[in-house]
């Protein structure tokens, strides 16, 4: 089945282009000109991914984008922000709020659409089935679930891979630019300081289980790595 995508985005403009390019892509496209409509389609159709502008009428991008990843049926929809608001503290508030990416206007349309393909691409149903266990921490692929301690901990699409990545390599430390490539991919420009971003929200959500320490260790001038020692 063709992935559905919806466009929040109240310049009209940019949505025929959007709607243009994606259907090219063969992709399915809804819209939605505010946040409050873009609530709306969500409880009612089915969606694969949301690009979503910041500055919107009735309902800011960042509150819809709150509201998508408080809602357990959502909670996992890739959300890509597409906005003019390029800043550094904007890019962190609005991946801290829970986008998965973050695109700023003018943009170039072939970069979009390959963000797009590679976040359909990492976000769609995990292949392998089986578990990852590490310390207390467990991995179910085939449900895409994780819990801490016995404990469900709720993640992300990008916080899931990059946990993965470190099951998967228990004690490694990878550097920024080593994880951008394996949970981003080669061919993605995501800047350096996303890492950090993702990280914290890992850890926030990993961290908050009752009687459990860090487990994510950051080794100065070098990365991150999973590594039970550090919460002990």
């Amino acid at each position: 089945m063709d992935p559905t995508v919806l466009i929040v985005e109240d310049e009209a403009a940019i949505v025929t282009m959007l709607r243009y390019n994606l259907e090219r892509e063969g992709m399915q496209v809804v819209e939605a000109g505010d946040g409050d409509e873009a609530l709306k389609i969500l409880a009612e159709t089915h969606v694969d991914l949301v690009l979503l502008d910041w500055m919107l009428p009735v309902m800011s991008g960042i509150e819809v984008c709150r509201q998508i990843r408080r809602k357990p049926e959502s909670r996992d929809l890739p959300v890509i922000m597409v906005t003019a608001r390029g800043e550094e503290g904007d890019r962190i508030r609005g991946l801290d709020t829970g986008a998965d990416d973050y695109v700023t206007k003018p943009f170039a349309i072939g970069e979009l659409l390959a963000r797009i393909r590679a976040l359909l691409r990492r976000s769609g149903p995990a292949q392998p089935q089986g578990q990852l266990v590490y310390s207390d921490i467990e991995m179910d692929l085939a449900a895409h679930r994780v819990s801490r301690n016995g404990k469900a901990i709720h993640l992300g699409p990008t916080e899931f891979r990059l946990l993965r990545y470190f099951l998967e390599h228990p004690g490694r430390v990878f550097s920024r630019e080593q994880l951008l490539n394996a949970v981003w991919g080669p061919n993605i420009y995501v800047e350096t300081r996303t890492v950090d971003v993702h990280i914290r929200r890992l850890r926030k959500a990993l961290n908050d289980v009752k009687g459990t320490r860090d487990i994510i260790r950051t080794v100065r001038a070098a990365g991150y790595a999973l590594d039970s020692e550090t919460a002990a």
